[in-house]
Formats: C-alpha cells, structure tokens, sequence
C-alpha cells in the first residue's frame, strides 16, 4: 500500500504525501479555511506511517505568531480518518472595535484546539 498522493479533506484542505519510504512521511500541506492561521501557505509535512495507521506534523509562522498541527490516524475503506490538534502560541488582540490588534500569548488551556477530519484520494 502506498501512502503517496493527494489527500483532500471535507472542507478541500489538501496534503500531498510525496516520498512514504522506509515507514517515513513528506510532503505539504495546504488549508482551505480561510480562518485558519495558515491559509495561503503551502507547509511542509514530514511523519511516519506503519500498516494502516498513519502521523505527520506541521508547523510555521502564522499572523497572530508560532504554532504546530498534527495529524493521527488510521486508513479505512480507502479513507484516511483522523484526529487533529493545533498549537498556537499567540492570537491577535484588538482593544477595542476599528484598534490595531497586537500579539498576545496564550495561557496553555487555551492555545490547543483538537478535531477530527476525513481525508480522500484526489484522482
């Protein structure tokens, strides 16, 4: 089984496996949220796969500063289903409606948000 591809997920974010080696993954990743941090990027993605289960991460610069995705999951009927969790480091603050924003840090609760997405081969 092969691992390389194009993956699209139900919202059209996009990761692109393309060297799965020696249990090994690389490729990028690019979102189609535009809420998120890291829209307009094309991120690096490097991992590890072993059978059916499947990891990979990714991490940059976004707007509001630093943070790191990671993606764990399992091949099901032709599926890649997993989990998800973000890391963010800052986000940005305006203090009060028409203000600049300005960086601020995240206390640790609120920097980690989690979900779940179910990825396709792109033909």
């Amino acid at each position: 089984m092969t691992w390389k591809g194009k993956w699209r997920n139900q919202y059209g974010s996009v990761v692109e496996i393309t060297d799965d080696a020696n249990r090994r993954i690389s490729g990028t990743f690019k979102t189609a949220l535009k809420d998120s941090g890291f829209y307009g990027q094309e991120i690096p993605v490097i991992g590890i796969h072993q059978g059916d289960c499947i990891s990979f991460v990714a991490g940059g610069e976004t707007p509001a500063g630093d943070a790191a995705v990671s993606y764990t999951g399992l091949l099901r009927d032709g599926k890649m289903e997993t989990m998800w969790f973000v890391v963010a480091d800052s986000l940005v603050k305006a203090s009060a409606e028409g203000a600049p924003g300005k960086r601020e840090k995240l206390s640790w609760w609120r920097s980690i948000s989690t979900n779940a997405d179910t990825f396709v081969r792109m033909p």
